[in-house]
């Protein structure tokens, strides 16, 4: 059994390393987006494609974020590291798809009239906080370079990132607004499924991190002994 697992992972590991592994997800991220663009050429995408166009947009950038939040849950559980290194790409294609999301409002909705559009965010809670994800989403898309993690130094950065919890349930909370109109929360309730076990699994690994993690090294030095005796400090 534990061959068979190092074999599998070995694969795994040999395929996300591989040098087409990255130009191939580039190309299938892009997938929808030639397909909307297909069918906007082509009038296959109802009766309304406006609406069709805005829609298809939100919905793949809500599930370009699940997808980048289920690298991490994947690496851990899977024991293959070789996945991490395609977590940037899913997350910037996240923010294409919202961009896009965005811009077919600005376009279809709002006739790309800027004063109209600052007056009506504010005025429809469900684009006011549709809007407030991309808001926070735009520092994690422009910061997920190296040399921004190195400017930045690791730890600002992880704190940083870590907007990415706010901003799925920012994300959710729009879908549920948006589909509150029509009553029609089955699809709703599938992303807040996923993005909770995601979520959940991240508090739970922080949870045991925190209950295994060593003592600091002062505090081992300050502990008593197992005789009950303060420890014995070296004098210079």
């Amino acid at each position: 059994m534990k061959q068979a697992g190092r074999g599998w992972r070995g694969l795994a590991a040999s395929m996300l390393l591989h040098p087409a592994a990255k130009p191939l997800l580039f190309v299938f991220a892009l997938l929808p987006f030639a397909w909307l663009i297909w069918g906007a050429a082509t009038n296959q995408l109802g009766a309304n494609p406006a609406e069709h166009l805005e829609r298809a947009t939100g919905d793949w950038t809500l599930r370009f974020l699940c997808i980048t939040l289920a690298v991490t849950p994947l690496r851990v559980v899977a024991g293959v590291p070789a996945f991490a290194r395609l977590r940037r790409m899913l997350g910037l294609f996240t923010y294409f798809y919202v961009v896009l999301h965005l811009l077919c409002y600005s376009w279809f909705d709002m006739g790309f009239d800027v004063a109209d559009i600052a007056k009506d965010i504010p005025k429809r809670p469900f684009i006011l906080v549709g809007f407030s994800a991309f808001l926070l989403l735009t520092p994690l898309a422009a910061t997920s370079f190296n040399r921004a993690v190195k400017a930045l130094g690791a730890r600002r950065w992880q704190a940083l990132h870590k907007l990415v919890y706010v901003i799925a349930g920012l994300a959710i909370l729009h879908f549920f607004w948006m589909r509150a109109g029509k009553h029609n929360f089955a699809e709703v309730a599938v992303y807040a499924a996923i993005l909770a076990v995601l979520l959940g699994w991240r508090f739970a690994e922080f949870a045991r991190r925190k209950r295994v993690a060593p003592a600091p090294v002062s505090a081992a030095r300050d502990a008593p002994s197992a005789s009950g005796r303060p420890p014995i400090r070296a004098r210079g």
